[in-house]
């Protein structure tokens, strides 16, 4: 810990004297290379808007924008907009080579790193006639070193040699993933300062996919397998978390980015439809879930009597350091609701014991919906974001016919 802090203001005096950068414009290749020197391969845009340079990282239709781009001779620091990491890299005739950062309470993760402008292709320049077309529903398991497994719903979408889809499970989903098919080997990443995932395997006939090896970050690895199932489905989200038997109602009162105690019992919620988001700065899915909050849901809803409150829970408890990351994603967003700062972190039971009242906790980002009385009238675990095509679709249907009905009541 003593070590972040003392990373921390060192950082701050490089991103002011840093000036503006100059990559080379255009389409770029870039690769992480992970402990057991498989390379995670990613492309992005170099652009120039209104005379600074941004980056558009591209992960299957979503273009990630990154704005803080600095030069100072041939060092280029690159700081991610979310998740608190950056790049430090150098530049030269060659591109850029150097490492990933991404910062957690307790450590750094490193990543070696190097990128070349003018490469459009992600994995292989010229892959092999796919043979088979692997389109479609399949049930995946993925199984850690210690033997534990996850039941969860892939969907792809292949054309030619072009392959993009996601995983979905009872938490979330893995966003955008892009990639190919090559021959009979299957390839997929995703790249947004938070998520760093690869995913390889064999397609051994028109139902089954094996050898599967799922590598997150630099050195998490799990082996997976998949088998075609056109009725593949997860759990209904309402259905896993609930309130302990006896309780109608939960209670907290944490302190909002300025200090301020904020409770449900403050006059602003009653006889309001709230929404209770669970989440975190560190946390991709709460990243979609966020944007689906301020861009379509609370710009409706709330000139109706919604209210949202954000349940932060950083990976530290120290306060100043959370109100950072959190003011770095309420800026990002431009948040327009209240986020509290719980002082509870995502591990070890901690959000179970900010509201004692739930039961079955499963992860982030978990959504409480309360109804004007100020009872609990579902909870929703998970969020699959845009990245799931009809089940974010039928998501948001869904939650906004909650919210009607929940309104509509007397």
């Amino acid at each position: 810990m003593k070590h972040l802090l003392s990373v921390i203001p060192l950082i701050c005096l490089v991103h002011l004297s840093f000036s503006q950068s100059h990559l080379k414009p255009g389409i770029w290749r870039g690769q992480l290379k992970t402990k057991s020197g498989n390379l995670l391969p990613f492309n992005f845009d170099v652009k120039d808007v209104a005379g600074k340079q941004q980056l558009f990282i591209h992960n299957g239709s979503e273009r990630f924008k990154v704005t803080d781009i600095r030069q100072k001779g041939d060092s280029v620091l690159i700081h991610m907009p979310l998740f608190n990491s950056e790049f430090k890299l150098k530049q030269d005739k060659n591109g850029l080579k150097g490492r990933w950062i991404k910062h957690y309470a307790d450590h750094d993760m490193l990543m070696d790193f190097d990128a070349v402008a003018g490469i459009n292709w992600r994995f292989v320049n010229n892959p092999a006639v796919p043979k088979l077309n692997i389109g479609g529903l399949w049930t995946a398991v993925f199984v850690t070193d210690k033997g534990k497994q996850d039941t969860t719903v892939g969907e792809f979408y292949q054309t030619g040699s072009k392959l993009t889809g996601t995983f979905l499970t009872t938490t979330g989903d893995y966003r955008y993933l892009e990639g190919i098919v090559d021959g009979n080997k299957l390839h997929l990443s995703t790249f947004d300062g938070g998520h760093a995932f690869l995913f390889t395997a064999d397609i051994k006939d028109n139902k089954t996919i094996v050898n599967g090896v799922y590598y997150d970050g630099y050195d998490d690895v799990e082996k997976w397998t998949a088998y075609r199932n056109p009725k593949a489905a997860l759990p209904d989200a309402y259905s896993l978390t609930k309130l302990k038997p006896g309780y109608k109602k939960i209670a907290f009162s944490f302190p909002d980015l300025n200090g301020k105690k904020v409770s449900l019992t403050d006059p602003k919620y009653k006889n309001k439809v709230v929404i209770i988001q669970m989440m975190g700065s560190w946390c991709p899915n709460c990243m979609d879930e966020t944007n689906f909050l301020v861009n379509s849901y609370y710009k409706k809803y709330h000139p109706k009597g919604v209210e949202i409150i954000g349940l932060a829970y950083e990976r530290t408890t120290d306060f100043n350091k959370s109100k950072t990351t959190l003011t770095q994603l309420k800026n990002r967003f431009n948040i327009p609701y209240t986020l509290l700062i719980t002082g509870y972190t995502p591990a070890k039971g901690d959000p179970v014991k900010s509201l004692p009242a739930l039961e079955n906790y499963r992860g982030f980002p978990t959504t409480i919906i309360i109804d004007k009385k100020g009872n609990v009238s579902k909870i929703h675990t998970g969020f699959s974001g845009p990245g799931t095509g009809k089940y974010y679709t039928e998501f948001v249907a869904e939650f906004e016919k909650l919210t009607d009905n929940l309104l509509a009541e007397k």
